[in-house]
């Protein structure tokens, strides 16, 4: 599995944290940044993760900022991308079970260090589930494809 993870300057520290704990848990991951605490535009990371998911240059993107709603709102405009964002675990096993969501978001100012671990995990650890729920991403596919 590769995931591909990017940030705006406020969670430049947690895409580091979070990087290390997908490594240790044996998943390649791209980081296409930013590296910065200087201020930049979060539709521009936000739009790079989504756009190399889709792509199929990753399997699942995270994208962080200072909320997690910026950036999320940046990746859902990409066709395909179904991004949540999640400050708990609960919504994250949920959006991955009957979403299929493939881009997880969250807030560094937010959501702490060890929160955002168990966030993701809980993410990487749930699988769709089909049935019912299919016919609901299909519905929302359609509506994406309608504009």
């Amino acid at each position: 599995m590769k995931i591909v993870i990017g940030n705006d300057h406020s969670a430049v520290e947690l895409r580091e944290v979070i990087t290390a704990h997908l490594k240790e848990r044996g998943i390649e991951v791209e980081e296409v940044g930013t590296f910065s605490h200087e201020s930049s535009n979060y539709p521009e990371w936000g739009e790079m993760v989504a756009r190399k998911v889709v792509a199929g240059e990753a399997d699942l993107g995270i994208a962080i900022c200072g909320t997690g709603v910026g950036i999320s709102i940046a990746c859902n405009k990409v066709k395909g991308i179904r991004a949540v964002v999640c400050s708990e675990p609960y919504s994250a096993r949920m959006s991955r079970e009957h979403n299929n969501a493939n881009v997880l978001c969250f807030g560094a100012r937010v959501v702490g260090t060890e929160l955002a671990k168990m966030i993701v995990d809980t993410w990487l650890d749930s699988e769709f589930l089909g049935g019912r729920h299919q016919t609901r991403v299909d519905m929302i596919t359609r509506i994406e494809s309608e504009g």
